[in-house]
């Protein structure tokens, strides 16, 4: 099973120095990348304003997407359409390889699907997963429960400050409070309310317990 990750940057129109957020994503997947290290293949620029990766289980693509939002800078935000599907090569005399598949057709139906819900409902939304047209049951019932969560985690994200989000990244790396408080400038006791205010520990324990039950399919 695949997972192929369609991402675009939000309001790229509007950006200030599209530039610089182009290359903040860039650098912020490299220390994805370095940190955590799961991608199949990791997020590349493709046209516009695009990026697409792919990951070899599910845990793995919801943990380093999370990461990803939070090693963001928070004026610097991405969506992310995340396909359950084959993906396959396609014979080409291109230089570029070219890619197709089911993957990649869920994937470009999960990110319309984070735009519709961005424009309406949700605002913060920035995350779906799909398994295309007609996902087994099984699939459908296991998906609709990632995604409730991932409409929850955005949320949480998307009210972050910078420094909230790098406290957040700091501790899932096993960093102490004391030594994020001395990079920061601030006390351990302001670490400890700034993560409590975030609820940090929240995406944490749901992105556990999302992961933990997942099917061997999905995992």
């Amino acid at each position: 099973m695949d997972f192929a990750v369609i991402a675009d940057i939000v309001g790229s129109r509007r950006l200030a120095d599209r530039g610089d957020a182009q290359l903040a994503i860039e650098r912020t997947v490299l220390d994805v990348e370095r940190d955590y290290g799961r991608a199949v293949r990791r997020l590349a620029p493709t046209v516009g304003d695009e990026f697409q990766g792919v990951y070899g289980d599910l845990t793995s693509t919801l943990t380093a997407l999370l990461l990803l939002q939070l090693r963001l800078p928070a004026h610097v935000e991405v969506r992310f359409g995340v396909g359950v599907g084959e993906v396959r090569s396609v014979a080409s005399t291109g230089d570029r390889a070219i890619e197709d598949g089911p993957g990649w057709w869920a994937a470009r139906q999960a990110i319309e699907t984070v735009h519709r819900l961005e424009e309406s409902r949700v605002p913060r939304a920035r995350t779906w997963v799909t398994g295309g047209d007609e996902p087994a049951p099984e699939t459908a019932v296991v998906l609709a429960s990632v995604n409730a969560y991932l409409m929850v985690k955005d949320h949480l994200v998307g009210g972050m400050g910078d420094r909230a989000r790098r406290l957040a990244y700091g501790t899932w790396l096993g960093r102490s409070q004391e030594s994020l408080a001395a990079e920061e400038g601030v006390t351990q006791s302001a670490v400890s309310q700034a993560l409590a205010r975030s609820g940090s520990a929240a995406l944490f324990l749901g992105l556990h317990e999302i992961s933990s039950n997942l099917p061997e399919g999905l995992k």
